[in-house]
């Protein structure tokens, strides 16, 4: 892999004759950093379709190949990206249906606005597998009929397809209407009863670990309730019944269901699994009384994805400030506070709970600059990289917190360039530091060789079009290669250099 050629394929920069020079060499790797160039013109992404098989499909999907451009016969791939997006010929999908790689037919099932003589051959194709893609993307009609599929995997495509018919997907969980199946994959391949081994080492067994069939394709239709389960179109009172099931699996898919009753909710509030009841801690649907209940909840993750929900009480997501472990993020429930609570919010005696509020991007100036002066250092590291803060409040900031704050305030879109430099600069240094001015759109030449210094920030500092054009060319002989491809890509590289650079 030449990272000199691929970083030279990205570059905004890049004399359009350099491209054709590019094309005419490109292996499958540069072809596909070609093909995204937002300059391509018509004449090279035809030239490029013509390298390598997979590069029209990219092409297409960025627009750069229309169906004039396309053969179905010599590039059925790229006839079927074009089918996909809506912008191929009807009369391809005829010639497509029958083509003798399933994975073509797989993939020609998603197309939209296909003729209904291809959808109903599809939907008797003799591999099950195009069958069950196709059960995954029909329309209503075409779903409701596979739901009697005799094999169980199509089955399972119609239960994660959310338009299938509410009623149909109510009768795969509950089987009224739906004739049994009488084939899965595991009884395709295996003779029952058979449990697969978790630690199969046979060569080319795509199996999954634990599937199972003793006659009643038993690992299938589990799989099958889970889909039906986690699908928003299944009603409500068709999922109830499993809140109480021995399967961890079949009760966690309820834990996010908007539609329970207030019951399923406190029943799944006090599940054995903490992974369940954190799940269900993030759900907006879930009331007042398990929402108290859950704040209390120490299982793992239970509390910090309680304080995400954006319908927790500001109340309680106070009280959990200091142990929910919410991380560097800004809240939902914070993100929506009014006005007051906002004043309220940063009145408050507890650092944990100003933190949050400090890390909101949209605070009028007399809060922000009131956290920015906050005694705290983790208050101050939250507000840090709030827009309008003066180029005084940041090296204020550094004055009185130095390196707990000093990466934060790099990082705020206001910095100037001299406050940069003086921060790359700055002794002792603090390594994130670099690779937030090495990212900086007002970084300035001398703050980025100052950045070099880092193994990783040198990579994003070797990007920045304000690195002075000779360190960009030393860079192309960088022994790592991250950094060369950043060179190379780099449009403040000479263009003299670009053509050295090319066959």
């Amino acid at each position: 892999m030449n990272h000199v050629l691929l970083g030279l394929a990205a570059n905004s920069a890049l004399p359009s004759e350099l491209v054709d020079r590019l094309i005419g060499i490109a292996d499958a790797e540069l072809a596909s950093a070609l093909a995204g160039r937002a300059d391509l013109g018509r004449a090279q992404a035809v030239a490029l379709a013509s390298r390598f098989g997979e590069t029209p499909q990219q092409l297409v999907y960025e627009g750069k190949l229309t169906a004039t451009d396309v053969d179905p016969v010599t590039q059925p791939d790229a006839a079927l990206a074009l089918l996909d997006a809506g912008v191929g010929l009807e009369e391809w999908a005829l010639l497509l249906v029958a083509d003798p790689d399933h994975r073509r037919r797989e993939k020609l099932t998603g197309c939209r606005g296909l003729p209904a003589d291809v959808v109903e051959r599809l939907a008797s194709d003799p591999d099950v597998r195009v069958v069950a893609e196709l059960a995954l993307w029909a329309a209503p009609e075409v779903a409701a009929g596979l739901a009697s599929h005799s094999h169980a995997e199509v089955r399972r495509a119609v239960a994660d397809n959310e338009a299938t018919p509410p009623a149909v997907l109510a009768a795969l969980l509950t089987g009224e209407g739906v004739p049994p199946a009488t084939r899965c994959l595991v009884c395709d391949r295996e003779e029952t009863p058979f449990v697969h081994d978790a630690q199969c080492q046979r060569v080319g067994c795509d199996l999954l670990p634990g599937a199972s069939c003793d006659g009643s394709h038993e690992s299938a239709l589990h799989d099958t309730w889970q889909a039906a389960l986690r699908n928003p179109a299944t009603p409500a009172d068709a999922v109830v019944p499993f809140a109480d099931h021995p399967s961890v699996l079949l009760r966690w898919a309820l834990a996010d269901r908007p539609d329970l009753p207030s019951t399923v909710y406190a029943r799944l509030a006090v599940d054995a699994i903490p992974g369940i009841r954190a799940d269900l801690a993030e759900n907006p649907a879930i009331d007042d009384a398990v929402v108290r209940a859950l704040a209390e909840d120490r299982g793992h993750d239970v509390q910090r994805r309680l304080a995400h929900n954006p319908r927790v009480p500001l109340d309680v997501l106070v009280r959990m400030a200091g142990v929910a472990r919410i991380g560097a993020t800004l809240l939902p429930r914070i993100a929506t506070a009014s006005s007051v609570e906002v004043e309220e919010l940063a009145a408050s005696p507890d650092a944990a709970v100003r933190m949050l509020l400090a890390r909101r991007r949209d605070l009028p100036p007399g809060f922000r600059d009131a956290l920015a002066a906050d005694p705290d250092a983790k208050v101050v590291k939250a507000v840090a990289s709030h827009p309008g803060l003066s180029e005084a409040q940041l090296r204020a900031m550094v004055e009185r917190h130095g390196a707990q704050v000093v990466a934060a305030v790099a990082a705020n879109p206001d910095a100037t360039g001299a406050l940069l430099e003086d921060l790359a600069r700055r002794e002792p240094s603090v390594r994130k530091v670099f690779r937030e001015v090495a990212r900086h759109r007002n970084a300035t030449a001398p703050a980025l060789l100052a950045c070099l210094v880092d193994d990783r920030a040198r990579p994003v500092a070797a990007g920045h079009p304000a690195l002075p054009p000779q360190a960009v060319a030393e860079l192309l002989t960088d022994a790592d290669w991250e950094v060369v491809e950043a060179a190379a890509a780099n449009p403040a590289l000479p263009v003299a250099v670009m053509a050295e650079l090319v066959p």
